[in-house]
């Protein structure tokens, strides 16, 4: 199951009846919240959820239940100690996933031990059969029939309660045809107990015994590859998921022994109480453990120390956080790393040399990969617009993963050592899945972006993980849609112009004046794209309003007073993602830039610590003219010829070209004339044609000799070489004058 971090649920009550709460955590640890932020723990004694003390760092009942007076001085949002969760999470996980001496099995689900995957029995391809259990309580039962069910799971064309598509179509979806998950519904089986009795007590062996004995079920008709191994059993209790104890959604491990077979995998969720409340996403999640063994895609908090947990890789994966989308109904696709992994990709296009790309949404058989010099890291890139099972999803556009199948969904840190399985580049930098600020948001795919958008020098970077250049460089992305366009390699004649300070200087507070840093951009070009990074420690940054003042002295507002009472911005504001400034495109470059930080309320003092300034531009066009009158005699019928040479300072790279020439010759179809760049490229400017006629008075552009275009993007820089060459005997000439115009 993956994390639920302020979502309201409905939690069932002994007394007082069913309530909504608010959680923070999964099945290994959660934290529940009343509404308006109050924390609550179940008291057992009074069978109701009741606000929580702490009592040497752990939850205890304060015996008043929610909706009774407060007690004294209670505060809201109370944790328990670190070191007490990490206490609680090693007893939950250690009772779900058992520390193994069986090898099929695995101990942790954030790190893929089997390159990049779960240790233990795949069940990724081919014809699969599942056991999917429908089942009662003494005091909750559903509504639900075995064949509203058995569609959800089976059903072609299936979209029934807004669900997008069945579970058995959605791996065919995702596995391009590869995964055939079918599945036997049987029940609804009664249990003799209450629910609340299974929050301490696991149902499974309860239900499965039921099952076998009421239903003649035969387990061999699920082992699908004949080995005494049930494939998967999904056991659908009724009502509403409970988010607590054994009855929390979750996968694990039941080894129980019926005649010749065991079972082995299981899972176990909510089913709800009507049929509208059918819901394939949480499904899919587990069973993405349970077949193809898919480690979590996000952050427990438990492995790297920090006790912290974070998104990884978010909404934007079915093992992240993407079973919750449009209520988890329209799940997220697997993403393209774990479909590699799982043999789902057919088309695998490595993107280690230049080219323009066209990738389609939905091509859920092919990847784009640039590959790094390290053979377990990597990049994978896929076209993610909000489109077929993208269409809920929080940004619409191009994504960025950056793979590494010896790294761990724990471990946020983005470091050499401690860095994501995999991490989603989000194109705004801000960080905000790593940090735990959100699950994805408008800003986290690239789209729309006319020069750079990811390269050794952006933010975020390609860079490896040990902070080399990859060697990635992405550009030119379209806008999302059906297909994607981008260019890979080196972005020609977008060259990056970047300053740096750090002042260190307060920021008066409540004074309207504020504070203001200057730094000065010495290159010449009219912007194409820019990210500015500010760094602001202060303790309620709602106060501050931030603002960028470019050379040309149009002000943009970065920050305006966002953030309630949050503490320090660090953050990166690029043209990519804010209009404003995608809007000075075209402007100066060059010249004095400035930030002000005005602090409007009182109380709260900050310091501005550092900003930058990153711009992509374009190098205004120069035009400039060289020629020479070399009265240069043209030896009759010798194929060596004469050579003129102009020499060029200037530095740049050709834009256009127009060579002139002036050549008095009695037949100059004798003739060839070529014109040699600095680099050695050659274009041949008059091959013999003309035949008796007298003289070569002429001028070559790109237009009348397409030959030229193959120089452009060269450097100016160098000497330009002229020769002509006199191909047969008789017909004398002079090679008067000739010049060079260039563009650049």
């Amino acid at each position: 199951m993956s994390a639920l971090i302020g979502d309201t649920i409905v939690c069932g009550q002994h007394t007082g009846g069913d309530i909504q709460l608010k959680i923070f955590g999964d099945e290994f640890y959660a934290r529940y919240e009343t509404l308006d932020g109050y924390t609550v723990v179940f008291d057992k004694d009074h069978g109701c959820y009741c606000y929580a003390l702490l009592a040497s760092g752990h939850f205890v009942s304060s015996g008043a239940p929610i909706g009774k007076p407060l007690p004294d001085g209670l505060r809201k949002h109370l944790k328990e100690e670190p070191a007490v969760y990490n206490e609680k999470f090693e007893l939950s996980y250690n009772r779900l996933r058992p520390r193994e001496t069986d090898p099929d099995l695995s101990a942790t689900r954030t790190i893929g031990p089997d390159d990049g995957l779960l240790a233990g029995r795949k069940l990724h391809q081919g014809t699969v059969h599942g056991l999917t259990i429908i089942v009662d309580f003494d005091d909750v039962v559903t509504n639900i029939s075995r064949e509203a069910v058995e569609a959800m799971f089976n059903a072609e064309n299936y979209s029934a309660n807004g669900n997008y598509c069945s579970i058995n179509e959605y791996f065919k979806i995702v596995s391009s045809g590869k995964l055939n998950y079918v599945n036997t519904v049987i029940g609804p089986i009664k249990l003799p107990k209450r629910r609340s009795y299974y929050i301490s007590n696991l149902l499974v062996k309860d239900a499965l015994d039921i099952a076998v004995e009421k239903f003649n079920i035969n387990l061999a008709d699920f082992d699908s590859r004949g080995e005494g191994i049930v494939d998967a059993i999904n056991f659908l209790y009724a009502g509403d998921s409970q988010y607590s104890g054994n009855l929390w959604p979750h996968n694990s491990v039941q080894q129980l022994q019926y005649g010749a077979t065991r079972t082995h995998y299981y899972q176990l969720t909510g089913l709800g109480t009507y049929a509208v409340d059918l819901r394939i996403g949480t499904i899919c999640h587990e069973n993405g453990h349970l077949l193809c063994r898919f480690p979590d895609m996000y952050d427990y908090g438990k492995r790297d120390g920090d006790f912290e947990k974070s998104q990884g890789i978010g909404r934007y994966c079915l093992m992240g956080s993407g079973n919750y989308l449009n209520q988890h109904r329209t799940p997220s696709p697997i993403c393209g790393y774990l479909r590699e992994l799982a043999g789902w990709v057919d088309n695998v296009h490595i993107l280690n040399s230049s080219d323009t790309i066209t990738a389609p949404h939905g091509s859920y058989n092919t990847i784009w990969k640039h590959e790094t010099t390290l053979p377990n890291e990597y990049f994978i890139i896929e076209n993610r617009s909000q489109l077929g099972l993208d269409s809920y999803l929080p940004s619409s556009g191009l994504a960025v993963y950056h793979c590494d199948t010896l790294g761990s969904n724990e471990w946020q840190d983005g470091t050499r050592n401690k860095h994501y399985q995999c991490a989603l580049l989000q194109a705004d930098g801000s960080l905000d899945l790593e940090n735990n600020r959100n699950a994805g948001d408008a800003t986290d795919l690239f789209g729309g972006v006319p020069g750079v958008a990811v390269s050794d020098v952006t933010t975020p970077s390609s860079r490896m993980w040990n902070g080399t250049d990859s060697g990635l460089v992405i550009s030119e992305v379209s806008t999302a849609g059906d297909n994607v366009t981008f260019t890979v390699g080196e972005a020609k004649g977008q060259p990056i112009a970047e300053a740096e300070t750090f002042p260190n200087v307060l920021i008066p507070d409540n004074d309207p004046k504020g504070v203001t840093s200057f730094l000065d951009i010495t290159p010449s070009g009219e912007i194409t794209g820019l990210s500015v990074n500010v760094e602001i420690i202060h303790s309620w940054i709602s106060d501050l309003k931030v603002s960028l003042v470019t050379p040309d002295g149009i002000e943009v507002v970065l920050h305006n007073h966002e953030g309630a009472d949050g503490d320090d911005i660090k953050k990166t504001y690029s043209s990519a993602t804010l209009p404003a400034l995608a809007e000075l495109a075209g402007s100066n470059v060059s010249g004095s830039w400035s930030i002000t930080v005005i602090d409007t309320a009182s109380q709260d003092v900050g310091r501005l610590v550092r900003w930058d300034i990153m711009a992509e531009y374009q190098r205004r066009s120069t035009v400039i003219t060289e020629s020479i009158n070399p009265n240069l005699p043209i030896p009759d019928n010798n194929a060596q010829g004469e050579s003129s040479e102009i020499q060029i300072q200037q530095e740049g790279e050709v834009k256009n070209i127009t060579v002139n020439i002036d050549i008095v010759h009695t037949y100059i179809g004798d003739l060839q004339v070529e014109l040699f760049s600095p680099s050695g490229q050659v274009v041949r400017l008059h091959n013999n044609k003309g035949g008796s006629n007298n003289n070569l008075k002429r001028l070559y552009d790109t237009t009348s000799t397409p030959d030229l275009n193959d120089i452009l993007g060269e450097s100016v820089r160098g000497n330009w070489t002229l020769r002509v060459r006199d191909l047969a005997a008789q017909d004398i000439g002079t090679l008067v004058s000739w010049g060079i115009t260039l563009e650049y």
